[in-house]
Formats: C-alpha cells, sequence, structure tokens
C-alpha cells in the first residue's frame, strides 16, 4: 500500500475516531440503548448509561467497563426536567463536558385509539416527545458554549408510515423528526449537528409481542426484523466527524420497510 492511500485509510479511520469523546444515551438499559451505549464505547467514546430502571444501566455500564471502556450509570426520568438536569449535572461532574446526546429512551401502548386511556396517551407523549425535548435543553449550553456537538434523535419508521394500535407512538416519533428539523435549525450557528434515526423492525423487547409480525415481515424487503447490533454504523456515523456537513436528516435503517 503506498503511504498517501495508508495516510488516507488512517484518516478516514480517524474521523470515525470517538475517543476523548463523552456521550450520554437515554434508555440505555436494555435493546438498542443498550447496544448505541456498547457501539460508542467500542468507537472510544465514554459513555453515560441513563435509565429510569438503574439496575439495568448498571449492568450495561459493567460490561463497558470489563471492555476497558470509561461508564457510568445514571438514573433518569427523561420526562421529568429536575431529573434530566440532574443527569446532566452528574455527567458534568464526573466527565466535565458532554459532546454526545442520544435520545433514545422510549415507550409504546399498542391500543386502538377509541380504546386508549389518556393516561396511556400522555405517557407515550410524555416520554417520547417531552423526553427529547427535556434533554436536550439540558445538554444545550454545554454544546453551545463549546460551539460543538452531536445529537441524535432515536425516531422510528413509524414516525413517517404508520399502523393501526400506534397512536400516540407515530404520532410522538413523526414530532421527533420535526422537532430534529427545528433544533437543527437554532443549533446550526453553534457548529452542533441535530439529527434522528428512524429504525424499522428490531428484535428486542418493544417487538417481542407483536401480534402481526408476519404482516410485518411481508413488508420488509430484506424480508427479517434487524438486530440490535445492526444500528452501530448509524450511530456512530451520526455521532463522529465523518458526519459534520449533516444536520436536520432522518437516517431510517429499516431494510426497506418504507419503500413499499
Amino acid at each position: 500500500m503506498s503511504v498517501g492511500k495508508e495516510r488516507g485509510v488512517t484518516e478516514m479511520k480517524n474521523r470515525f475516531d470517538l475517543t476523548g469523546k463523552v456521550a450520554i444515551v437515554t434508555g440505555a438499559g436494555q435493546g438498542l440503548g443498550a447496544s448505541m451505549a456498547h457501539a460508542l464505547a467500542d468507537a472510544g467514546a465514554s459513555l453515560v448509561c441513563a435509565s429510569r430502571t438503574v439496575s439495568k444501566a448498571e449492568e450495561v455500564c459493567a460490561e463497558i467497563i470489563k471492555n476497558g471502556g470509561s461508564s457510568i450509570s445514571v438514573h433518569v426520568d427523561v420526562g421529568d426536567a429536575q431529573s434530566v438536569d440532574k443527569m446532566v449535572k452528574q455527567t458534568l461532574e464526573k466527565y466535565g463536558t458532554i459532546d454526545i446526546l442520544v435520545n433514545n429512551a422510549g415507550t409504546n401502548h399498542r391500543e386502538l385509539c377509541v380504546n386508549m386511556t389518556e393516561e396511556q396517551w400522555d405517557d407515550v407523549i410524555r416520554v417520547n416527545l417531552k423526553g427529547v425535548f427535556l434533554c436536550s435543553r439540558a445538554v444545550g449550553p454545554t454544546l453551545i458554549e463549546k460551539k460543538r456537538g452531536k445529537v441524535i434523535n432515536i425516531a422510528s419508521v413509524m414516525g413517517s408510515a404508520t399502523l393501526p394500535a400506534r397512536g400516540p407512538y407515530s404520532s410522538s416519533k413523526a414530532a421527533v423528526i420535526q422537532f430534529t428539523k427545528l433544533l437543527a435549525l437554532e443549533w446550526a450557528p453553534y457548529n452542533i449537528n441535530v439529527n434522528a434515526i428512524g429504525p424499522g423492525y428490531f428484535t428486542g423487547r418493544m417487538n417481542s409481542t407483536l401480534k402481526d409480525a408476519d404482516s410485518i415481515l411481508n413488508h420488509i424487503p430484506m424480508g427479517r426484523m434487524a438486530d440490535p447490533e445492526e444500528l452501530a454504523g448509524a450511530i456512530i456515523y451520526l455521532s463522529s466527524d465523518a458526519s459534520n456537513y449533516v444536520t436536520g436528516q432522518t437516517l431510517f435503517v429499516d431494510g426497506g420497510f418504507l419503500c413499499l
């Protein structure tokens, strides 16, 4: 390999290197959140694994440390401003800064709208939409002061398409996509990238009891659900210098679901 080509390969690898970066991942105790936390740690970032269930976040944190990374686990209720502010304070006390925020925490109630309670609707909107706002608002001052940072909001294919019994979930994820554009506009002058990832159907807790799994699989051109690890490339790309001129976008990782 020529010297120039070697230099080019090294420079490309460096663009994806997150060494020295500090990342907060909400909902990091399981599923896609845990997978993304591991991916960011493998790329060199120090991880704040935040979850409403601290014991699960602690497990992920322990695995990262066992693999040679740096991580702390913190409790957070993303729908509560005081809890979110405490999460940010703990992060700054431990690491002194924040570089990456992954707004992943989410919930769902699958029910037809005519049967859905007001409490169920409010719960989904509180976590999936208000939580993204509160966490972004809390981390914003640190990123704005640095004039650099990455915010990645986890949306969904259900933010672009929808199916029955996905009322508040689909509505909240569509709003997350729009909020991503809004925040990208507001924070672009500070060199802060705000993007979203729209996962399709991944194996895990939220999709383990799907009653319409067969019909969904028939709607996925690749013919299968994804493994959580298959989100690693998207989260590392949007967290790294490789995406420095990308903002306000939603990257769908869906096996072609939205093509049909």
